[in-house]
């Protein structure tokens, strides 16, 4: 491709709204351009990686024997009321009429249509197992879009739903699944890390993240730097202290502490390390056709609530925050100042494994102004249910036992599941077994950001200058950048003699022949991301030699004419799309 036959909208600065890198490069690099909140334009030079992203997908996808199919954005509503998400969705899902006033959604997912296609043609266990994929459109209304394509209402996605007639069969393609995701991502030149996962709304059994590893991810990752553990922060178990709780020592005490309520300010009143106060977090539990709960949480001022722990606490599920005149109702007091001490029985008392094990701690005192110290339970206040409700820390003992956990940024950039039966019983997805009696298949669903991938990477990988891509998935691998092109009929002879036996050659360059400075044609390719610049000059041609310059180097390196080709050729991962692992 020529310069000067592309579509460069490139920006010396940009956009004052825009909020993280990826999103300021992209928008600089003019990879994508802003339409709505959350919707963008993907102009040509981001198309290019995008495509490029899709392509490794696709291929790894194909390999692993999933089949390629394309479903509609439009759904009726009929699938999703059937399956009860049309209620339990949310408004992230975007509700739409046509002109027979007819309900329909434009698809944010598509377990629905899915398992309707596979119910009306798949019969008999002979037809099983399948796996289906697609590489489409998705659409979430975010109640706030933001930081670009990270967090958009529009994206791309590849989404692929296997269908199985039992779980061990489920079992072996999920693991399938994995092994192709882990290529995927590997072929995308990404430092990532698979995590054990919570499946959250869309369900089922096993789940796994797939992360791409940066500074600027929004999801914590807790990971064994001594062993392969690795979950999401939200699954991270939290061990039980390994030492009993201490005997009871001193008496309880009521001491003032006015206009102190936040932990720390609470802990320096009362001149004792956070790790010695326990936090009472007042929740409510109203599930249908079962009374209501009212529960207190208790935590180590030091540490947070992990809310999905808490949510799968027996008859917890789904919970809510207490609203302050629920918790002056139970407690007789303010929030600020509640704890376990004195309550009446119907207030279920729920400790963290941590909080179980302390003795003599400090705690609201359930009276506005005052806090307890010397706490203990079975003396001051009644044996409390035992349950994992923390977010783990760096430190902790690793779940595995096989060391202590560390703690990284991640972006999800993939996701796996062992749905089970949740759809397919709900839409009524069977088959014939062996001796003819009808069965409800298993299914499993796998997908992957194939948009986000492209933020995510560049999150990854930038500097001052701009983007950094991997080279499998860079718009242009090899950037031609001659010197005075229009000015210099030699240097444009040679440049143009060079992009021909690279193109020739299968490689995927770009020649910069716009009529700007060398300086500003510089900025441009270092900006967009292109691993290698070769630049062509009247001063390098009279010494027969080709400058080059990856793009990570701190210095050029000047290669002979002749050389060049069996250069480049020894580049790796330059031809493009051809360094499959």
């Amino acid at each position: 491709m020529r310069s000067s036959r592309f579509f460069f909208t490139t920006l010396k600065e940009a956009p004052a709204d825009a909020e993280i890198i990826s999103q300021k490069l992209m928008l600089r690099a003019g990879l994508i351009k802003r339409v709505a909140a959350g919707i963008y334009t993907w102009m040509p030079l981001g198309l290019r990686t995008l495509r490029k992203v899709e392509a490794i997908v696709r291929e790894e996808m194909n390999r692993a024997g999933a089949i390629e199919l394309f479903m509609p954005a439009v759904q009726p509503a009929e699938l999703w009321q059937e399956s009860g998400r049309w209620e339990k969705y949310g408004p992230e899902l975007l509700r739409l009429q046509d002109r027979h006033r007819r309900d329909f959604v434009i698809g944010p997912t598509h377990e629905e249509v899915i398992t309707d296609v596979v119910r009306r043609d798949v019969k008999s266990y002979r037809q099983l197992p399948v796996n289906l994929y697609q590489i489409q459109t998705k659409f979430r209304d975010e109640i706030r879009p933001r930081f670009g394509i990270m967090r958009g209402r529009e994206f791309l996605m590849k989404d692929a739903y296997s269908f199985h007639a039992d779980l061990a069969d489920l079992e072996r393609e999920y693991q399938v699944m994995y092994a192709t995701y882990s290529r995927i991502f590997t072929r995308l030149g990404l430092q990532f890390r698979a995590v054990a996962a919570d499946t959250g709304a869309i369900g089922g059994s096993g789940s796994h993240e797939f992360h791409v590893i940066a500074k600027t991810g929004e999801d914590d990752i807790a990971y064994c730097p001594d062993s392969d553990y690795a979950a999401n922060v939200e699954l991270a178990e939290a061990l039980p202290p390994p030492i009993p709780r201490p005997a009871v020592d001193k008496p309880m005490q009521k001491i003032a502490t006015p206009g102190k309520t936040a932990c720390k300010d609470v802990a320096e009143a009362l001149t004792i390390p956070l790790s010695r106060l326990v936090k009472a977090i007042a929740v409510v539990s109203e599930p249908d056709n079962a009374p209501k709960t009212f529960a207190l949480l208790l935590l180590r001022g030091d540490h947070e609530l992990n809310e999905v722990k808490a949510g799968k606490v027996t008859s917890l599920s789904p919970f809510r925050f207490a609203y302050e005149a629920e918790v002056e109702e139970h407690l007789g007091c303010q929030p600020g100042y509640i704890g376990p001490v004195g309550v009446n029985s119907r207030v279920r008392i729920i400790a963290d494994r941590a909080v179980a094990a302390m003795g003599d701690f400090a705690c609201g005192a359930n009276e506005a102004g005052f806090h307890l110290i010397n706490v203990n339970f079975g003396r001051d206040c009644p044996e409390p249910e035992v349950a994992d409700l923390r977010k783990v820390v760096a430190g902790d003992p690793s779940p595995d036992g096989r060391g202590t956990l560390a703690i990284y940024r991640g972006i999800e950039v993939g996701h796996i599941f062992q749905l089970r039966t949740k759809y397919s019983e709900a839409l009524a997805c069977r088959y014939l077994d062996e001796q003819g009696k009808s069965q409800v298949m298993e299914m499993g669903c796998y997908g992957i950001g194939v948009s986000r991938i492209v933020g995510a990477a560049i999150e990854q990988n930038h500097d001052e200058k701009g983007i950094i891509f991997p080279a499998a998935i860079a718009p242009f691998s090899v950037a031609i950048v001659p010197m005075g092109y229009h000015k210099n009929e030699e240097v444009r002879r040679a440049a143009d003699r060079l992009y021909d036996e690279i193109i020739n050659a299968g490689f995927d360059a770009l020649l910069d022949d716009r009529d700007e400075r060398p300086g500003f044609l510089f900025s441009d390719m270092e900006l967009i991301g292109i691993p290698h610049r070769l630049v062509v000059s009247e001063r390098g041609l009279k010494n027969g030699e080709i400058e080059y310059k990856g793009r990570t180097d701190s210095e050029a390196a000047f290669i002979p004419q002749e050389n060049i080709m069996a250069f480049l050729r020894n580049l790796p991962c330059l031809k493009n799309l051809s360094c499959a692992a």
